[in-house]
């Protein structure tokens, strides 16, 4: 899947004027992406389309228009767009409460080593977490992760093998079968190569 462009990149008056219809657009296409694993933890497969609209977003909440930052901002949010025979993801951690988040985000260090994608057929892909966002005290409640398929895995999705989101980490532990919707959107992506 190719990178955004800085072709694409609207100004943020021309994005304001189109920006409710454009959201609505993506939020259709985030939906099926959206996946719940357990109580508290989310995952949101990306694309192209739900990257170029996080950098839309962010230039305008930031009322960026200098083309320096422009390109930093793209180079960061390309970094989720997913490359061949991959699947790439935000992983959020959901807590209300502070101090609850708190105590889980020190609680699950090491969850970069218990996230996986199995699909039927093919082997149990392990997540890759961006270690830019660990330390040694306490893991961050958003991560950006990959999931290198690899050809075999890659096509048996394509081809409509089933497909779950594990987590076995010895503090939490989830499982969520995608759905066919599911399943269909990230056919999508892997398509779109």
């Amino acid at each position: 899947m190719k990178a955004v462009e800085p072709s694409q990149i609207k100004s943020n008056p021309d994005y304001a004027l189109e920006r409710d219809a454009y959201r609505k657009r993506i939020f259709a296409i985030k939906a099926p992406r959206r996946i719940p694993v357990g109580e508290h933890l989310t995952v949101l497969f990306e694309n192209r389309d739900t990257v170029l609209y996080q950098i839309q977003e962010m230039l305008r909440v930031e009322q960026i228009s200098d083309p320096r930052a422009i390109s930093h901002e793209l180079a960061t949010y390309n970094e989720l767009v997913p490359g061949t025979d991959e699947l790439k993801a935000t992983l959020l951690i959901e807590y209300e409460d502070e101090t609850v988040r708190d105590q889980w985000l020190r609680r699950l260090l090491g969850l970069e080593n218990h996230v996986a994608l199995e699909v039927e057929g093919a082997r149990r892909c392990r997540a890759v977490f961006d270690t830019r966002q660990m330390s040694a005290e306490r893991i961050s409640a958003v991560h950006y992760v990959g999931f290198p398929l690899g050809g075999r895995a890659a096509q048996a999705v394509r081809d409509g093998a089933a497909a779950a989101i594990v987590v076995d980490h010895p503090a939490m532990q989830a499982r969520a079968q995608l759905s066919a919707q599911q399943l269909e959107a990230l056919r999508e992506d892997l398509a779109a190569e």
